[in-house]
Formats: structure tokens, sequence, C-alpha cells
């Protein structure tokens, strides 16, 4: 029984498109809703985004159609869209074939299986499916990477090294065990006789730790095309790479083709909770978990896309140390991976009350003083670091302050918890002060979302940071902080700060947005991945 429906199902939906044709054909109109960007570089292809609705103007090509968004027209793919159930003429006059060649009157059938019956429910059904079908694709594909080109190249160890074997592929063998688990739980919520009932958000939620191992993989997909491309430069590579793919029987794609899918993979489970959220019920058993997820994913995603931003922060860090005159001890890299802010402040000492102007440089776990050289403005050197981790943040009335036994305004002191010690420090403004309290309180949440998250920069990372600056200063010129960097550390945008606002409110300020990186920008630009 359930075989037959599902022929008569398959029927349908060939019938559907074939009265779409006729529909055209007959100077109707078709519309169709994008499910994926179609990013392309070709003039006689038709690019869209997500969501954009397309009018279908040629459909007899099972894989490519022709269609029109405003006055761009041209072939775009045909799974990339979704055929609108509803479209602006009726479908009733036109016949449905059923595999065994009868045919079917389009009202019968929708009442039979559901076909414009519930618009939401058959819509439901076809994103349920196609998640599942790009899941198996996936790990296919997954699979054949792991077998096809990592086995293979384990048994050559005259050609490759364990440590090249982790540049060029990564983590992506644990990809692979966490999303055949996935998948798994996906079929065991996938109801067969009635797909629509299914509850597959709570598979999301389940696995969104999981998920965060793509942040490596991402991270080093970068290093991975560099290999690559110095590898085949050779031709034994070439070779080898081409033969892998020939033995497991992979479709005619370059291996960075193939590894670019996991970065892709992980972007597009927004876009599809989406589509599912936006097709479920509020009704439905299943969309709270469908709407959990989908932020879920999208918090799985944004924190990929931080994790991408810091690790290519590590490298101007790294740049700007070694621009530093008299650097003493250890290397801002071991402790931190941040700049949260940076300003002039005056510094206050014991015992005679001392003042000093200075630049500070607050980072996750540390204050870096450095003083500027008094010809060369652009000149830092090296003072003294302050461990921000057993840190005390005080707010200092305007007055005599006490503990110093001067008058003082803007001020604020660090009480170190354990020596007692206490720093004192002068705001040039008030809104100044401010924004230096508030970048204390970032930088105590930012160590704290760290810890929870379990982001860490490996010894690796950071000692390639260092070299990589150490290399650039290698020039015999006088060290400087260059103007790009200069601008990075120093040039930062901050909220103005409204004149009648209470004092109390102040901390109630959220410092700006950073500028996100490009890092999904640019992957969404890459020609998707085609079977």
């Amino acid at each position: 029984m359930i075989t037959h429906v599902k022929k008569s199902c398959t029927g349908i939906v060939v019938g559907f498109l074939i009265a779409s044709q006729h529909l055209i054909s007959d100077g109707g109109v078709v519309y169709a809703e994008a499910l994926w960007d179609h990013v392309t570089m070709d003039d006689q292809e038709l690019g869209f985004k997500a969501g954009d609705v397309i009018e279908v103007m040629d459909a007899t090509n099972k894989e490519w159609w022709w269609g029109r968004i405003m006055d761009s027209e041209g072939w775009f793919p045909a799974s990339f869209v979704r055929l609108r159930v509803n479209q602006d003429e009726p479908m009733e006059d036109y016949p449905l074939k059923l595999d065994d060649g009868r045919e079917e009157d389009s009202r019968n059938a929708a009442h039979r299986y559901g076909v414009g019956q519930t618009t939401k429910d058959q819509m439901r059904t076809n994103v349920i499916n196609e998640i599942l079908s790009t899941e198996r694709d996936y790990i296919k594909h997954l699979k054949d990477i792991c077998e096809g080109y990592i086995k293979q190249c384990r048994k050559r160890a005259d050609m490759f090294t364990e440590e090249q074997l982790k540049t060029i592929f990564g983590n992506i063998e644990e990809i692979y065990k966490c999303q055949k688990k996935f998948v798994k739980a996906l079929e065991k919520k996938f109801n067969k006789d009635y797909p629509h009932l299914s509850e597959i958000g709570s598979c999301f939620l389940e696995y969104q730790n999981e998920f965060q191992i793509y942040s490596e993989y991402c991270n080093n997909h970068p290093n991975a095309c560099a290999e690559l491309s110095r590898l085949t430069k050779v031709s034994k590579y070439v070779y080898f790479f081409e033969a892998c793919r020939l033995l497991q029987k992979m479709i005619d794609i370059s291996l960075d083709g193939f590894l670019l899918t996991p970065v892709q993979k992980i972007c597009k489970y927004p876009l599809q909770l989406a589509e599912l959220l936006k097709y479920t019920n509020p009704q439905h058993r299943d969309f709270k978990d469908v709407e959990d997820a989908l932020n879920a994913m999208k918090n799985v995603a944004r924190l990929i896309n931080e994790r991408k931003r810091r690790l290519e922060n590590i490298d101007k860090i790294a740049h700007w140390q070694s621009s530093i005159e008299d650097w003493e001890g250890e290397d801002v890299l071991v402790k931190s991976s941040e700049l949260i802010y940076s300003g002039e402040l005056t510094k206050i000492s014991q015992p005679q009350a001392k003042s000093h102007q200075r630049m500070f440089f607050l980072f996750d776990h540390q204050l870096v003083c450095c003083k500027k050289d008094l010809l060369r403005r652009d000149i830092l050197y090296y003072k003294s670091r302050i461990n921000m981790d057993n840190m005390e943040i005080l707010d200092v009335e305007d007055g005599k302050d006490k503990d110093f036994n001067i008058t003082v305004k803007n001020a604020f002191k660090l009480h170190c918890k354990d020596t007692e010690e206490v720093h004192l420090f002068c705001a040039k403004k008030p809104e100044q002060k401010q924004r230096w309290l508030k970048a204390f309180e970032n930088e105590r949440m930012q160590v704290q979302l760290d810890q929870e998250t379990g982001f860490s920069i490996t010894e690796v990372q950071k000692k390639q940071a260092m070299l990589n600056a150490s290399k650039q200063n290698q020039t015999g010129k006088p060290k400087v902080v260059t103007r790009t960097y200069y601008d990075f550390l120093m040039r930062q945008k901050h909220p103005t700060l409204p004149t009648n606002l209470p004092q109390q409110q102040v901390f109630m300020l959220a410092e700006p947005k950073r500028k996100p990186s490009n890092f999904w920008q640019n992957i969404s630009r890459l020609a998707p991945f085609r079977k």
C-alpha cells in the first residue's frame, strides 16, 4: 500500500511539472521560490537569493530551468527552487499522469494525496524530505573523502606526512562520525506515513554542541587550500588525487571542491530550518523545537564566525607586539587573543602620587601599559602590564581620594583582591571613563564566554603568528606601529553618550558591534557544490 502511494505521489509530482510546463506553453505564469542563494559569474545564468520569487519560463529540462527576476533572465538549477503550490492561475484543467499511464484529475489527486489541499503540510513534507535527502548525500560525500582520499593517502607515507594530512583534511573524520549519528537521529524522527508530522527539531537541539567541531574545520580550510595548491604544482600529486577520485567513483570535481562542502553545509542549516519553520504551524508539536533549533544553529554559525575572526586577529596582535620597543616578559598571545579596548589615561602611582600619561591596551586577561615616544608619537615603549584575572574595578567619585590623598576627576581604580594593590586612573572626559568601565565589563564577559565555549588558540597557531610578525620586521628599519595596525588598535568607534542620560544608566549602554568577518560572505560567493 505504501509503495503504491509513493509511486502515485511520484507520478503526481511529475504530472505537476508537466502541468506547469503546459501552463507556461499556453502563456500562463508559473512561479518558483528560491530555497538557496545561487551566485554565479556566468552571464547566461540567473543569480538570486533565498526567498526570491522567480518566474519560470522554461521547465523542459529536469536539471536547469530558464527564469526571470525583474529584468534579468537566465538558467538556474531546478534543485535550488521549489514550485509554488498555488500559482496565480488555476491548474484544475491539467490532468496528472500516474506511473501506470492513467490520467487523474488534479482535484481528485489533491484530495487523495494532499497536493494543494493543505499547502503548509505539503510544503513541510517537501522541506523535511529535502533535509533528509541532502543529509544522506552529505554522508556519502564525507565517506568518499575519508575512504577515497584519506585512507589512500595514509598508505603513501613517502608522499604525505601525518601533519600534511591534518592540514589538508582537518578534522573531517570527526565530522563524518558526528554526521552519521545525526542522520540516524533524523531518520528515527521521520514519520514515513505522514512526513509533515515528523518532529525533527529536537535532533538539531541535541547535536548543536557537536556541530561546534565545524569551527576547527572552517578555521583550517584556508590552510588546506594553500597546502593543496602547493602540492598540485607537482604532477605526481595531481595524478594521485585523480586516481583516488576515479577509484572511489566520485564525480568530476577537484579535491579542494570536495573539501569546501562541510563549510557550505554548516551555513545551510539555518536556511533549511528557517524554511521548515516557515511551513510549520504554530500548533504543530514540532514548532517550538524548530524555532529553538533555528536560533541554536544561528548561534553555532555565529560562534564559528567569531572564532574565525579571533583567529585572524592573533596575527594583528602579534604584529602589534613586534612593533613595541623594549618589550619584556611573555608574549601577549600566551594569555590573550582579543583586543577589547585601547586609549590614553593618566596613571597615578603611590607613594608620591606621581602621574604619568600612558597608552593602555586592554586584552582579555591583561592590561598592557605603553609610553609614547616624545618626538615620534607613533613609536611605543613597553612599560608594564596588569593581570586582570584577579582585579576588581572600582568607580571613583569626583573629589578628594582618601587612598591617594589627591583630588581626582573622571577616575576609577583597579584593586587586586590577592595583594590589596591599588591602581588609580583618570580619563580626560566623563564619557571616556564610562567607555573604560564598560570595556572592563566586556573583558570579563569575553573571558567567561571563552571558558563556556572552550575557545582557545593552539600553541602552534601562537608560534606561527609570532614567527610571521618577526619575519615582517626583519627589514632593518626601526620598529613602528604601522598605519594599518595603528588604526586597528587606536581608532575605534564608540557610542556617543547622551547628555541627559542619568549616570547610573550609563553602564547599560552596549558597546558598538564589531564589523563582522567576511568569512561566510566569501564562502557564499563561491559556486555551490553540485551533485
